[in-house]
């Protein structure tokens, strides 16, 4: 195996064990507002706290272009130390929501110093074959982003043990980060500070017509992990069902979200033999679809809803690595960080609103409308790409296929 798969391996592997901690929270709400007596506000406010840290991160490290001007692999180690007190935190000591929703904001602040440095990184490993690195790459973060699901789908631990199983797995990702990751020798130039460069992905058509694709897959992607496991739960509960072919709902929740780690490997395939701009398109068209029809299979029979949820869970993921490579493409070399931590945070700040509709639009019109909903973000998605297609910047793309 080459250096360059073998630090795609190490890294993948650390970020798929950080990456636990933003979805620790979210695969206990059901225990947690039993005992806390939450209501839609007290629910969803658990995942926007952690949407918001993650927003003032990459906002606070953009404007200081800090993963262009620290070690990335420093930057990371730290970010994830803090997020494992944050989560061990709420574990052992809180009792209330107000608490929660602040350890849970700190969770994203440090989430902001895993993710964006982790693809910079992986961008100096590859030069060919970067979409498929960064795919792989991202898959790993979204199985990560499962595990509390499957952790608490295949014990019986109750929400304070299942988040402190999350952060003992984040800290072993943070000592494989500092024990066993580096740059690659495709390292981007030195920069220096200047907090005009946070926003220079908006001045050229090229990256902010790519990050007009990522916001609308973005729209999609996050509400989608957040209340799938909610959906699936209630759903099998109005069918009767015992089971989906014997998952309970946390189980399912997880193979679906985990799927998406097929759908990032393929689209990393596609989109460096066939195109960037070929592959976000087909897979927002195909995870629009699903949204919009998920919701007609609630209280179905088990295995339909689960198949579409599945497929769904694969295409909904399978582009989000490609906007980002499409960034380091297109973006000044210097500040290839920097454009990627920019990206994700309006990428993010978007989510909260998304986030925070499907609760009402449940409660006003139920489970078949609500996520049909987030199908608006990947067909205007495909608009923003297709545009994007037609410029003389594509041409950077892939080695030049788009």
């Amino acid at each position: 195996m080459s250096a360059a798969w073998r630090s795609l391996a190490v890294l993948s592997l650390a970020e798929l064990l950080a990456l636990g901690l933003w979805f620790s929270a979210s695969a206990v709400l059901p225990a947690l507002s039993r005992e806390w007596g939450l209501g839609d506000g007290g629910r969803a406010g658990l995942t926007i706290a952690v949407q918001a840290g993650f927003i003032a991160g990459t906002l606070a490290s953009a404007l200081g272009n800090l993963p262009d001007v620290w070690p990335p692999r420093a930057l990371m180690t730290a970010a994830i130390a803090l997020g494992v007190l944050a989560n061990t935190a709420l574990a052992l000591w809180v009792e209330s929501l107000t608490p929660a929703l602040i350890l849970r904001f700190v969770t994203g602040v440090s989430m902001a110093g895993v993710y964006p440095p982790a693809m910079k990184i992986m961008a100096t490993w590859f030069r060919e074959g970067r979409g498929l690195a960064i795919g792989i790459l991202i898959g790993a973060l979204t199985v990560g982003s499962a595990t509390p699901h499957l952790i608490r789908g295949v014990t019986d631990l109750p929400w304070r043990g299942t988040l402190l199983v999350a952060s003992t797995l984040a800290a072993a990702g943070a000592v494989i980060v500092q024990l066993r990751v580096s740059e690659g020798p495709h390292r981007f130039p030195s920069a220096r500070f200047d907090p005009r460069m946070a926003w220079a992905v908006f001045r050229e058509r090229g990256p902010r017509l790519a990050c007009f694709g990522y916001l609308g897959h973005m729209w999609e992607l996050y509400a989608m992990w957040a209340w799938i496991g909610l959906f699936l739960a209630e759903s099998l509960q109005a069918n009767g069902g015992p089971s989906y072919a014997g998952l309970n709902a946390s189980g399912a929740a997880f193979v679906v979200i985990a799927a998406g780690a097929a759908g990032c490997w393929a689209g990393g395939v596609v989109s460096d033999r066939w195109g960037r701009t070929t592959l976000t398109m087909a897979a927002m068209a195909l995870s629009g679809a699903c949204a919009a029809t998920i919701g007609l299979t609630f209280g179905g029979p088990p295995l339909l809803t689960l198949a579409v949820a599945i497929a769904w869970g694969i295409t909904i993921v399978a582009d989000s690595a490609q906007f980002s490579t499409a960034i380091t493409e297109l973006s000044p070399a210097a500040y290839v960080g920097t454009a990627l931590t920019t990206q994700t945070c309006v990428g993010f700040a978007l989510t909260m609103a998304s986030i925070w509709l499907v609760p009402p639009l449940v409660g006003s019109a139920g489970w078949g409308w609500a996520f049909a909903a987030l199908a608006v973000g990947p067909a205007l998605g495909v608009v923003a790409m297709g545009r994007l297609r037609t410029l003389p910047e594509s041409a950077k793309l892939a080695g030049g296929r788009r």
